[in-house]
Order: structure tokens, then sequence, then C-alpha cells
């Protein structure tokens, strides 16, 4: 039985109201969870904020950190390419997503009213300057789409304000233990240009300090005796990550009804090294070959337009995203073990006909574009039946180029036109959808409310291209060059030619249904049935069968109630979640990721969240959530002629009952924060525990095997500081114990082949800092 226990933050706001008034309350929190604004204890499905303050107080730096102060979010950062990472939510988690011709996410991430979920994953926006975030737990496929199957992350900024000029800025500085110094400066200023208009402008440049260090070492491949190298690569500390962006919005009342708020946010992300450990090299070393770079360089343009007609609320909201991702990886593991196992290096030669070094590594550009526009009606929210009804539609472009080169190789074994270059990747992939979507809800007397909601979508995804080795190397007349030839293939830009088109068409409903009770102002009990989606697609490897849509279904009793006057706020939730043909990507022939659908799993749990104003000096908050997530059929490794998974076979891959990877069995954190006067001076401390409990690595049983499973691990962190006005002063420690905290697993090629090399990402390791802040 696969376990979690999550103690997470509950990102509530605290009163400052002086003893002599009254006693301490918990303030109100406004959320649009439900694309309308309500008080978060009325909302009836599973919901986590985390404010200003709190994102501030635990210095939250980046979506990882977010991830990990909510129940039920699992986090998975890919090390090969560490600018990618996956978010998971209810332990709805096969593992081996975020291929750039993989399964679309089943988390949706948003930045206000705009999707920025991207085929790879979302975008790592860096959270200053930001209202709160909200986590919405389980299904939210009426309301959001393809990719909310599992659940919704939504990260809200902070608006213009025409009222009046402000502005701060916070500078840091930290240190990793054994490892460098980083650095963050950010700041934010808020303009306003006449009554009804004003403009908000945000900045940030985060430098991340290495904690890993690339030893020198050797290789010897059997075939060809050739022995290489990394002298040019080994260097201590280093997997740096830069940051720099800027975010500005502006807004403009046209009237006392309409308002239209453009804003551009850009950031450039350059990262460097592996974020594996190899545990055969050191505690905190590995042993790369080449260079493991990434430049993740994106731009996300919205505008959102809102106003009024009649009594009815209006939204408009616009998105354009474009990301470009360039990546090195060093693919000398997947050119060592094939030698070693199969005398892979006898196919590499130069011109001259002499074996050279077969190590392979890849050059890769990703060019992602997506535009996303929606236009909702809202009723008013004061009515005895209100709903919210709209229409969505999206474009994601993915223009993939990946190279994996061999120095010095036969222009004969080479893609035609691309020097060096033993496999060519040359596609395009696009996936469009399409939605009319509503809910409606009606209070069938003072305490009982009953909601309804329906999404109609049509889903249209294709991928194109070419993929393969020279003629010269591989003939083989299904791929490559080898099809161009046998098939007279037409041409392909910037490749041999168009090996496959694919195109996979759909259309279907999902719903959702929801009782809500009232005992009380302060007690509210709701039910809910409600489903999620992911759409098919296309292979990367073209010449295999497409992949079916996977739907999950959701069945949930929770509650939300105040306790001690207001002082103390407990909510949660227990639900099953069936799993429907769910999609699962692994590592094929030649490395190249193929996505089958698995038959069925289940996933059952507790979620719950408390804050607790204990007086006007302590505050305690946390979370607790239960979770078992297993597989319900055999799963076999094939499909059938439909597509359909394979139940019945002597030795499946993974049988009945199996755990999913990916989510822990115990996960959780817990806070409190104590504050006080010094003289003058208003101090704090604080301390957070975190823990997450035993993963396995893969669903399948013999690549479990190989893997391993991660180990539990707890950590720590203690914050201390004080200030005076409008300024503060904090220092922290991240991970007081230096715990190596096994994060995610991985190899660079089939576990079968490569399993004897896995790499193993860990927390980042005891990390002291000091930050100033101030506000105008």
């Amino acid at each position: 039985m696969a376990t979690a226990i999550v103690l997470a933050i509950s990102g509530t706001a605290w009163a400052q109201t002086p003893p002599e008034e009254t006693a301490p309350m918990l303030d109100e929190i406004t959320v649009t969870a439900q694309k309308r604004s309500e008080n978060l204890q009325k909302v009836p499905i599973s919901i986590q904020v985390l404010g200003t303050e709190q994102l501030d107080d635990l210095h939250v730096a980046d979506f990882e950190d977010i991830a990990t102060q909510f129940p039920s979010v699992s986090f998975q950062r890919l090390g090969e390419v560490p600018s990618n990472f996956q978010v998971y939510m209810r332990g709805v988690a096969s593992g081996g997503d975020g291929n750039h011709s993989g399964p679309l996410p089943s988390v949706g991430v948003y930045v206000d009213e705009q999707p920025v979920t991207t085929i790879r994953g979302a975008i790592d926006v860096h959270p200053y300057d930001i209202q709160r975030v909200e986590a919405l737990a389980g299904p939210q496929g009426t309301l959001y789409g393809a990719s909310s199957q599992a659940g919704t992350v939504r990260i809200i900024t902070n608006k213009p304000d025409a009222s009046g000029i402000t502005s701060g800025y916070g500078l840091e500085l930290n240190a990793i233990e054994d490892g460098g110094t980083g650095h963050v400066a950010e700041g934010f200023i808020n303009l306003p240009i006449s009554e009804r208009a004003a403009i908000r402008l945000v900045g940030w440049d985060r430098d991340d300090a290495g904690y890993i260090d690339n030893e020198f070492g050797e290789r010897t491949f059997p075939t060809s005796g050739i022995t290489i190298n990394n002298g040019a690569l080994a260097r201590d500390d280093y997997n740096t990550s830069d940051t720099t962006g800027a975010r500005a919005a502006l807004k403009i009342d046209l009237t006392e009804n309409w308002t239209i708020t453009p804003s551009v946010m850009s950031q450039r992300q350059d990262i460097n090294g592996s974020f594996g450990v190899d545990p055969d090299v050191g505690e905190l070393s590995t042993r790369q070959f080449y260079p493991q770079t990434s430049e993740d360089r994106w731009t996300q343009s919205a505008l959102t337009v809102q106003g009024k007609i009649g009594n009815f609320d209006v939204t408009y909201a616009f998105a354009h995203l474009d990301r470009d991702l360039d990546t090195e990886s060093d693919y000398n593991d997947y050119a060592y073990w094939y030698d070693t196992l199969f005398g892979y290096g006898t196919y590499f030669y130069d011109d001259n006909g002499d074996l050279i070094n077969p190590s392979q590594y890849i050059q890769a550009t990703n060019g992602y574009k997506k535009r996303s526009h929606e236009l909702r009606v809202a009723s008013p929210s004061d009515r005895r039946f209100r709903f919210v009804a709209g229409v969505f539609w999206q474009d994601q472009d993915n223009d993939i180029q990946e190279r994996y080169r061999v120095d010095g190789l036969a222009d004969v074994l080479s893609v035609t036109g691309w020097e060096d270059t033993i496999w060519l990747t040359r596609q395009q992939r696009e996936d469009r959808d399409q939605a009319v979507f509503g809910e409606m809800s009606y209070d069938i007397t003072d305490r009982l409310t009953a909601t309804a909601g329906m999404r109609f979508f049509e889903v249209d995804n294709s991928l194109r291209g070419f993929f393969g080795f020279s003629d010269g190397y591989s003939s083989n007349p299904t791929y490559g060059e080898g099809a161009c030839n046998t098939q007279s293939l037409p041409p392909y830009p910037n490749a041999p030619c168009e090996v496959f088109n694919k195109r996979v068409k759909e259309n279907d409903s999902i719903g959702k249904f929801n009782l809500s009770y009232e005992f009380s102002d302060d007690a509210m009990v709701y039910g809910t049935w409600s489903e999620g989606y992911r759409p098919g697609g296309i292979n990367r490897r073209g010449t295999l069968d497409p992949y079916l849509s996977d739907y999950l279904t959701n069945f949930e009793l929770g509650w939300k109630t105040r306790w001690a006057d207001g002082r103390l706020t407990f909510n949660g939730a227990v639900f099953r979640q069936d799993w429907e043909d769910f999609q699962f990507a692994i590592l094929g022939q030649n490395g190249l990721t193929e996505i089958k659908n698995a038959n069925q799993a289940r996933i059952s749990g507790i979620e719950a969240d408390i804050s607790w104003a204990v007086n006007y000096n302590l505050r305690i908050s946390g979370g607790l959530a239960f979770y078992d997530a297993e597989l319900t059929e055999n799963y076999c490794g094939f499909t059938d002629a439909n597509g359909n998974p394979e139940t019945d076979c002597p030795t499946p891959e993974a049988p009945s009952g199996t755990r999913l990877p990916i989510t822990a069995d115990f996960k959780g954190n817990l806070t409190a924060r104590y504050t006080f006067d010094v003289g003058e001076y208003e101090a704090h401390v604080q301390g957070q525990v975190r823990h997450e409990g035993k993963r396995s690595t893969d669903l399948r049983t013999e690549e479990r095997g190989i893997l391993g499973d991660l180990d539990a691990y707890t950590l720590f962190d203690l914050t201390a500081g004080f200030g005076r006005g409008n300024w503060a002063v904090d220092f922290y420690i991240r991970n007081v114990f230096d715990e190596r905290a096994q994060q995610s697993r991985f190899t660079q090629c089939a576990e079968a082949v490569c399993g004897e090399q896995a790499y193993t990402v860990v927390a980042r390791p005891r990390t002291f800092g000091v930050r100033f802040s101030q506000d105008f």
C-alpha cells in the first residue's frame, strides 16, 4: 500500500490586531479557483493557498519550493535536462514524462488567467511579487481542460494599482556547505499613470550555486580499446544556474465596469551541469564526459479584459507563450554500455575506416509556441441560481530538432547534411484543442447547494517529420534515410525527408457534480463526482501506433470548518480516483520514448490541512494526506490491434496491486512561527520540518529492481530575523542536518542496458542565507 502523509503550510494570512482590541483571528482568504471571487472556506473543493506573507516567510525561490508546501503535490526534476520538471497531484503518476514527444502533463499550471504548461512541463516562474498561489487537488477538467486531469496550480500576481506609488526590493546572499555561493536580487515598482491607470514593473536576478563535483575520470571502450577522459570538464561545484527575468503589467480602468490588463513576462535560465550524482563516484559527485547545459528562454504575453454586461461578469483572457529550449546532453553512457554489452563500437569509424571513439552527445533545440483564448460569462454570485460558462481554444506547436553527434564520424555514416550526426530527429508537433464549458449552482435551501458542470471538447494532435540514421548506417525501410530511399518520400525542412505524418482527432465530454451543505457559517461538508482527461497522441517513433486518451474519475467527500472564534481552520477530504487506460512512457529501442496505455489504476486517500493562531505570537500550520495508489489490472507491456492495453499475460511487466511510482508513501511538512518584540524591533523565529517517504522509481517490476527505490528523508529549515518599519533582515538555514534527500533517479538509456550507471537527483545540501528587504 502506497501511503503519503503530507503536512503542508496552509497559506493563511494572519491578522495583526493588537491584543487589547480583540482576540487573534485568521483573515478571510479570497480565491478565484472556480473563476469567480469566493471565500476559501466557502469553496466546496480541495484547495490550499500560499499567500504573499507565507511565500516570503518560507523563502520560496522557485517552483520546486512551491510544490513542497502543498498536500498532494509531487515534483520531479529531470536531472539530465534540469530545466525540465514535472508536477503530479494525488499520486496520479506513471513516470517517464517530460519528453518533447511524450504525453501532455496531467497537472495544469496557470499564471493569472493564462495557462503556462508546455508539452515538456511548466515553465519555472520566479515567484516574486506574487499575491498568492492556489493548489486545486483532483480533476479540474470542466473549468480548466486537458492539462488539469489531476489538478491545477495557479500563480496569481500582484496587479497594478492606481491608488498610489509603491515599491520594494530584496537582496540575498547564500552559501552551500562544501559548495559555491549564490545571490538573489529582486524588486518591483507600482506607478500610477492617471486616476484610472497604473503600471507595475518587476525584475529579478538569481544565481544558484553549484554543489556537485564533476570528478576527473577515464573510460575505455572494449571494442576499440580507445580511452577517453573528462579533463576539460572536470571541476568542483559545476551544476550552476543563473536566472534573470522581468514582468510588466498595465491596468487601465476604461469605465467603472470595464478593465483591460495587458502584461508581458520574460525569463532566461542558464543551467550548467547535471543535477544527478553517481554514488559510485562520490556522495556529491558525478563523472560526465561531455557538456550538460540548458538555455531556457521564454516570453509570456497576456491580455485580460474584464467587465460587465448588465449584471453579468465577462472575462476574456488571451495568452501567447514563446519558449526556446536549447540543451546539450552527455550520452556517453549509452555508447559505453552498448559497446560493452553488444560490441556497439565496431559500427563507428572515420572516413579512413579506422575505429573512433563511439561516444555520443546530444545537441537539441526545441521551439515552443502556445496560444490560448478564453471567453466566459459569470452570473451574479449572490443569486440563488448562478453559473459560469465559456469557450476555450488553444494551439501548441513544438519545433523539434535533436542531433545525436559522434565526433569524427565518417560521412557515409552521418545523416545527409548533418556532419558527425549518427541520428537526427526533426519533427513538428501540433496540439490543438477547443472546448465549450460551464458550471451552474443552485441553492436548494439556505444551507444546501447543488453544482453541475460539463465540458465538451475536441482535440486534434499531430506529429510529422524525420527520425533515424543515415542510409549508410542503417537502411531500415521504415524510418531514417532508408525509408527516404525505398519509399521516395518528400523532403522535410532541414532533414532528408518526411518519414511519417500522423494525426489523432477525437471529441468527447466530461462532467462534474457537487453537493455542499453548510451546518453553520463555520462548518460545511461537500461531496463531488468529477472527471479529468488527457488527450492521446502520436509516438516520437512514428512507426508505432498512437496512444489513446486516458481519463480520471474522482469521488470525493470533503469538509471546511472554523473553530475557536476564528482562530483555527480545519479542512480536508477523502477520495477515490479511478485512472482508466493511463498513458505510460518508457525508453524503447534506440533510447526513444514510447508511450503506451497501461490499463487501470486506483488512488484512494485522505487529505486535510490546519491553520492555528495559538496566540498573538505563535502560529502553527500543517496538513495531512494518506494515499493508496496502485494498479488494479496487470500491465503486460503491449496493446491489441485496436490500441487497447492487454491484461491477460503469463508474466506481466507490472502485476495488479503494483504501487504507482514517484508519489511517496509518506510526505509532509509542519511549520511554526513565533514573533516577538526586542526593544523597538519586531523579531521572529521559524522552524519547518519536511518529510517524504520511500518511493518506487518505475512501474515495471524488472526496471524498478534495477534502479531501486528512493529512500525516505526528513529536512529541517530554520529562519530568524528582525525588522523595523519598512525594512527587515532574515537569516536562514535550509537542510539544517545536511540530509542527502533522494528526489529522483534516472539513466541515460533503457534501464536494462544503462542500469549500472544510474544517477540520483538529491536535495541541495545545507545552505546558509541572509536576506535584506525593504518596502516603500
